[in-house]
């Protein structure tokens, strides 16, 4: 899927990798997918997107602070499907076709993701000392 094209709403939070961040990134997916965009938080992807994103910016608060003061999160969605992606700059960039093969929150992400029918990419700064997982779910 296209991003840009296939998903005309976007937003972007910038908050710095601590702790309290992970509930910031969801009460902002909450209020700008249900408020702002009409997203039906009832959807069978809704929950889980949102355990999702929070498993991801733990990942960051946990793994990349000491090198990434900041995580930004993009939130993105359109008619048939709502998107997230979570950035920071640690240069360790995972492999989604691996998550399964793990135990712990990127296995829990691979699980969903499959069950739902979304999908999960990595995609690295252009100068290899970040990267941005987006995880995308039809709605």
């Amino acid at each position: 899927m296209k991003l840009s094209a296939a998903l005309p709403y976007r937003s972007v939070l910038v908050c710095p990798t601590v702790p309290a961040s992970v509930a910031l990134a969801r009460r902002t997916a909450e209020m700008t997918y249900v408020v702002s965009w009409g997203v039906d938080p009832g959807h069978q992807a809704f929950g889980p997107a949102l355990l999702m994103l929070s498993e991801l910016v733990t990942n960051t608060v946990r793994h990349a602070a000491a090198v990434s003061p900041q995580v930004t999160v993009t939130y993105a969605a359109g008619p048939a499907a709502l998107a997230f992606g979570v950035h920071d700059r640690h240069p360790h960039q995972p492999d989604p076709a691996r998550f399964g093969a793990g135990s712990g929150g990127l296995r829990l992400i691979a699980e969903l993701t499959a069950e739902l029918r979304g999908g999960c990419t990595v995609l690295p700064d252009a100068d290899g000392g970040g990267k941005a997982m987006w995880i995308s779910l039809p709605i």
